[in-house]
């Protein structure tokens, strides 16, 4: 499969580089026989690819509009997927490339067959997104961060803390994680001796690379857990460990990875760590998931629980 896939697109790219091929010329260039070519043409006139024949005794074939545009080999659902991912660029967090989203789309709409762009047009036509209300990042901060986790270099670069504190970093960088709304950086600190968490938006210059490092075993199997499991709780002044007394597919429908850290526990509820600045934000937090739960971690959780308790109860007391 993946050698006929290629074959296609190199028939399409020699139909592009000349305007007219005879059948053994193609064929030649291929090293397949004629009737390989013949079946091939047909497959790219299935997936809508316009190549006309030629009359003649050796017969000959021809791209027919669009030729001077580079070929595309995807098939329905990965040309809708690119469209759709180019479209979320255009209205994502990555600063400066919804421009560059917006031509490209505009290109491959170009070569897509006419039933895909209907498609990929009614998509784009009746979708409407919010405008990010989060940070934005540099691209070129992020493909020097993913240069670096590929070559095994260290990088510097300096960084604001969550008060605003500026510090100069020196990290052995793994790999990034996206949440949808931010991008952060896990990697090995060496000042700190420690793995962290570095939100991408927070680094204020672009990372200059240093020394090559040997690298470490990751912090754990997934880094998109172990960034949940650091955004979620460890930043925060206050942490918690709760019992949620609901499925676990239900609690994440109305939690992110960097509000709260599932897991399961049986078919009917789940162990929850989240953490936050106050006391009250948790319960808050807690209040607005509807569900019924049982405080674990901290005590002063539960101690904050019963007071709530007691001043909604008092709240009411004339009433009863």
């Amino acid at each position: 499969m993946l050698e006929t896939s290629a074959r296609l697109l190199k028939l399409l790219s020699l139909l592009q580089v000349r305007r007219d091929w005879t059948g053994p010329e193609l064929a030649d260039r291929l090293s397949v026989d004629v009737r390989t070519i013949r079946r091939d043409v047909e497959k790219l006139r299935n997936l809508g690819y316009p190549v006309t024949s030629l009359p003649g005794a050796t017969g000959g074939y021809q791209l027919g509009a669009g030729a001077e545009l580079p070929p595309l080999l995807l098939d329905d659902d990965e040309a809708v997927a690119v469209a759709v991912g180019l479209r979320t660029a255009a209205n994502g967090t990555i600063a400066g490339i919804e421009e560059t989203s917006v031509r490209a789309l505009t290109k491959l709409e170009q070569v897509l067959p006419a039933r895909l762009r209907r498609r990929v047009q009614a998509l784009q036509h009746h979708t409407t997104p919010l405008a990010p209300t989060g940070p934005t990042v540099d691209p070129e901060t992020l493909t020097v961060i993913a240069a670096a986790c590929r070559d095994h270099q260290q990088l510097r670069f300096p960084y604001a803390s969550t008060r605003g504190e500026p510090a100069k970093r020196l990290v052995e960088p793994q790999g990034l994680v996206h949440t949808g709304r931010r991008w952060y950086l896990v990697a090995w600190d060496v000042s700190k001796k420690d793995w962290r968490t570095f939100r991408v938006d927070r680094i204020t210059a672009e990372p200059v690379l240093a020394a090559r490092f040997t690298p470490r075993e990751p912090p754990a199997e997934s880094l998109g857990e172990f960034v949940s499991r650091q955004v979620s709780s460890n930043v925060y002044t206050h942490q918690a460990l709760l019992t949620i007394h609901a499925p676990l597919e239900q609690v994440a429908e109305r939690t992110t990875p960097i509000s709260a850290m599932l897991e399961p526990i049986d078919a009917t509820s789940c162990r929850m760590r989240t953490g936050a600045d106050s006391l009250d934000r948790i319960l808050w937090h807690l209040m607005f998931l509807g569900f019924d739960f049982t405080v674990h971690e901290p005590e002063e959780l539960a101690e904050h629980v019963a007071t709530l308790i007691t001043r909604l109860q008092n709240s009411i007391g004339a009433r009863r």
